[in-house]
């Protein structure tokens, strides 16, 4: 599997990238790859149903010059900035048949995330996508599929201010169970690990050692102008 470690400045780029690299993959231009990236500023995200008034402080946004973007895969609303690592694979289903299923590509996944920090932290996989040590979630996960490829990315908390996910984004309207209840500082935690130790393992989880090619710039370009960057897609909901 291919390795890219690329980030863009702008968060609306680096989603963008995204959705770059599973066309390409979907229409054969490239294969399977995993790729890391971190925002450099604090910004906000959206899954792709996500209604903006439910899910996002919008008023604090502003006021602190925060960025709202909108994703799109699903899942619920993030918070993305200085040590949160992302991570993104791009899995083949004709190569990787049983992962043809959602649950089982999660479990499969998450699982090979879990026995690759085992030696530092006892994981849960619980909720129906998350990673989580001691009740404490520090993953979030969310897909988008295509015919014969398919997006998988998530966070991975590492030095993250927690405090600002409390300001930037309200409880949220639906929670896993074992939240039960509790507020973002109290939910969420930081892996006592290091960005270049998450690399390690993410590369080792998934056997990543190629090195893979930057996505067309020109396609990155046009999806940010587009859509990424629109408010009608922003504020679609």
């Amino acid at each position: 599997m291919d390795f890219l470690d690329l980030s863009h400045p702008d968060l609306n780029h680096n989603l963008a990238m995204e959705e770059a690299l599973l066309l390409e993959a979907e229409e054969g231009l490239r294969g399977e790859l995993l790729r890391i990236w971190e925002a450099p500023h604090f910004g906000v995200v959206m899954g792709s149903g996500g209604k903006i008034a439910e899910e996002v402080n919008l008023s604090v946004c502003e006021s602190l010059g925060i960025p709202v973007a909108r994703r799109s895969s699903g899942g619920g609303t993030v918070v993305l900035g200085p040590g949160c690592l992302c991570y993104t694979l791009i899995l083949s289903m004709e190569k990787r048949p049983y992962l043809a299923g959602i649950q089982d590509s999660y479990a499969w996944i998450l699982g090979q995330l879990r026995k690759a920090f085992a030696d530092s932290i006892e994981v849960r996989l619980d909720g129906s996508s998350d990673l989580q040590a001691d009740g404490r979630k520090f993953s979030g996960n969310a897909q988008q599929r295509k015919r014969r490829f398919f997006l998988h990315h998530g966070t991975l908390l590492y030095g993250m201010d927690l405090g600002m996910v409390e300001q930037l984004l309200p409880h949220p309207p639906r929670e896993p169970d074992y939240r039960l209840s509790r507020l973002h500082g109290e939910f969420v935690k930081n892996m006592d690990l290091s960005r270049l130790q998450l690399t390690s393992r993410l590369q080792k989880a998934f056997e990543s050692n190629r090195t893979g090619g930057n996505p067309d710039r020109e396609r990155v370009n046009t999806l940010v102008f587009e859509r990424y960057s629109h408010r009608t897609w922003i504020e679609r909901r």
